[in-house]
């Protein structure tokens, strides 16, 4: 865990399409330029206890096109490919927001939950299938994976 770390990412976004979101009390929020580059559900056991739920949706997207404001809190993991999975969540509410580390990472998952406009979140995948509890039920037209893609 991450104490009091405030983020902040201040990259120079276009007039190009905007996502937003935060944190249920709106403490911590981001705003994406453009599409992901890719999206999804993962079902790994990590991000099925770090919800509380089946799964976790998630939107990719490059750091440079994310930019977070408010304070958060971490929890981390062991990766599949070594290292950590990093989640934050806000250090006021709790809710969890995003995946990776403000500042050093190349690339950022949104947590779909999070969105303001949760119509925007289009998913292509699915990772960790293995894992998927028998009660979920896959939309159909996804790419699945049983682990984490190559």
């Amino acid at each position: 865990m991450r104490p009091h770390g405030a983020v902040s990412n201040h990259t120079r976004m276009s007039e190009s399409k905007r996502i937003t979101g935060g944190c249920m009390c709106g403490a911590l929020r981001y705003e994406a330029e453009g599409e992901p580059r890719f999206a999804g559900y993962c079902f790994c056991a990590d991000c099925r206890k770090a919800s509380g739920s089946g799964f976790i949706p998630f939107m990719g997207f490059a750091a440079s096109d994310v930019r977070f404001t408010g304070e958060t809190r971490q929890s981390r993991a062991k990766a599949v490919r070594g290292g950590d999975a990093v989640r934050n969540f806000c250090a006021k509410c709790g809710g969890l927001v995003f995946g990776g580390v403000v500042g050093k990472d190349s690339a950022h998952s949104i947590y779909a939950g999070s969105l303001d406009d949760p119509s925007v979140f289009h998913p292509t995948m699915a990772i960790f299938n293995r894992d998927r509890p028998a009660w979920v039920i896959l939309p159909p037209g996804l790419q699945v994976y049983e682990t984490m893609p190559g």
